[in-house]
């Protein structure tokens, strides 16, 4: 049984845990027991409150007790030390925060395979371990979306993520892999030519290509990235060919050949012709390319 002396250790460290985060700029929130927020107080109770915030805009709780979610997270400590809090504390199984409120994106890696494909697809940050894998945590916002590929979840605006200490290593800017995980395939109705011209040439930008290998490298892991798709394969053929475009896509360093691996992996898991072209083609739109 549970002792009144262990009840307010576990609030007092809760609480002295997002004491300081609230003082490092970053806002925090208690969780109950399974990683779940407060729920509604009730004054809020069947959106009694208007529903402010309503959970589709950003932006913190007016109401005086942590409910709302993601919204109840704050670095005014004169909320989180206040009265209408103490409950919450003293329930509080562990201390959660709002990547976005903090400037930061979480890519959340539940197993060994979503560990080794951000290895070979993104690059090094800092890195939080979790009970089942890591969170890498990038700096810049984003919408936040999950399973947006098997055992990987986005964690910035309007989410939260539990706190399990600062991890290690240095914090990189949010790579536009990451955001390319997101983005839904426009219809393919705007654009669909049935055949490929030779892409991206001329665009005249800076290339980043500093040997051939690290172009080469990158079309290697998007067509094992497609090749090793279990599900979503449509899906996925579009946001490869998006993470392809966005880093290699300005400067015309693609060639036929380079997109014919591509259109090939694609097809090889049951893709039409037409169907990666149209990828292809929205791709481009969607980048401006």
């Amino acid at each position: 049984m549970t002792q009144p002396t262990d009840i307010r250790r576990g609030m007092s460290e809760h609480l002295g845990t997002a004491l300081y985060l609230a003082a490092s700029g970053v806002p925090p929130l208690p969780l109950r027991a399974g990683k779940l927020p407060f729920g509604n107080c009730p004054a809020c109770a069947r959106n009694a409150c208007g529903g402010r915030p309503n959970m589709k805009t950003p932006g913190p709780c007016a109401c005086p007790q942590p409910c709302h979610g993601w919204a109840a997270a704050t670095t005014d400590t004169t909320v989180l030390n206040s009265p209408a809090w103490e409950s919450a504390w003293r329930q509080a199984a562990a201390v959660a925060y709002h990547p976005g409120g903090a400037g930061v994106t979480v890519v959340d890696l539940d197993n060994a395979d979503a560990l080794a494909w951000a290895r070979e697809t993104l690059p090094a940050t800092r890195t939080v371990t979790t009970t089942r894998g890591e969170h890498w945590i990038y700096r810049g916002t984003m919408a936040s979306s999950n399973a947006v590929r098997p055992g990987v979840d986005i964690k910035s605006l309007m989410q939260y993520a539990r706190w399990l200490g600062p991890g290690a290593g240095a914090t990189a800017p949010l790579p536009d892999a990451v955001r390319a995980l997101t983005v839904k395939e426009p219809p393919t109705a705007r654009r669909a030519p049935q055949t490929l011209a030779a892409p991206l040439r001329g665009h005249g930008g800076a290339c980043r290509h500093r040997t051939p290998t690290y172009l080469e490298r990158g079309i290697a892991m998007a067509v094992q990235r497609i090749t090793d798709a279990r599900s979503t394969i449509h899906a996925t053929v579009y946001r490869t060919f998006l993470a392809v475009l966005s880093t290699h896509g300005g400067c015309g360093c693609l060639t036929d050949a380079h997109v014919a691996r591509l259109f090939t992996a694609a097809q090889a898991k049951g893709e039409s012709p037409r169907h990666c072209t149209d990828a292809w083609t929205n791709a481009l739109t969607t980048l401006g390319l």
